[in-house]
């Protein structure tokens, strides 16, 4: 196809994306949407140039205008990849709102078609059609501001406040009695990125280790060969990304 920039594909899906600083950078990018339009021409496998767009990100990226087939694409601050919420600042609040819009739509559903209040019954409800909405895919985007910890809360709050002989209970009571840990406790002990960096390191997913990783070299020091070096970094953003939060 000829890219010279990084391009991802999923299915039916495609993004190409690149550091762009300098009009050179932005004409090299503009010159693989060209690629792209070429390759869809020989294969006749059009792309929707409707459905195509750009999102710019930093507070230093120039903004430029990119086209597909003469049309100039729209600027977005937000788009859905694979059901996860991109927005342009990179934060998940926006994913954090959608996840508790689902799982608080899920949860009335649950609430108002089924009479029996049998903890079994209403924890398996809860475990498998709600509990998905909160942690699916959630080493993209665990939040880490105080208000998407709260609003996802609120879910497990109200699962909680179902079962009549619980409800003058304190919230950790409730969840005691019920064996279940807060929402924040679960992304705090990681499970789903414990899992995600033992798949990346001993390569069962088609993740480089070097993508996200580097190992410690530094033998002065106790331990084991798989040891992850931890780099240092002065924004929130970047503190909180996946890589350096396990």
């Amino acid at each position: 196809m000829g890219i010279e920039n990084w391009i991802l594909k999923f299915a039916d899906d495609t993004k190409v994306f690149s550091s762009v600083n300098s009009v050179e950078e932005h004409s090299k990018l503009q010159k693989d949407l060209q690629a792209i339009n070429r390759w869809w021409e020989e294969w006749q496998m059009l792309f929707n140039v409707d459905k195509c767009k750009v999102m710019h990100i930093g507070k230093e990226n120039p903004n430029l205008s990119y086209y597909m087939k003469g049309k100039q694409l729209e600027d977005v601050n937000q788009e859905k990849d694979l059901r996860i919420i991109i927005t342009n600042d990179l934060k998940p609040s926006a994913h954090c709102t959608q996840s508790y819009t689902k799982a608080n739509r899920m949860l009335g559903v649950i609430a108002r078609t089924f009479s029996t209040r049998d903890p079994h019954i209403i924890l398996s409800l809860y475990k498998s059609v709600v509990t998905p909405h909160l942690e699916y895919c959630s080493p993209a985007w665990t939040p880490y501001y105080k208000k998407d910890k709260d609003l996802l809360e609120k879910i497990q709050h109200r699962f909680t406040r179902m079962f009549p002989e619980l409800r003058n209970l304190q919230y950790s009571e409730r969840l005691h009695k019920i064996g279940l840990w807060t929402s924040e406790e679960r992304r705090n002990r990681n499970r789903a990125d414990l899992i995600e960096v033992f798949k990346i390191l001993n390569g069962f997913s088609v993740v480089p280790v070097d993508t996200f990783f580097a190992l410690n070299n530094d033998t002065g020091t106790r331990g084991h060969s798989m040891k992850l070096l931890k780099r240092r970094c002065n924004k929130d953003l970047r503190h909180h990304f996946f890589s350096e939060r396990v």
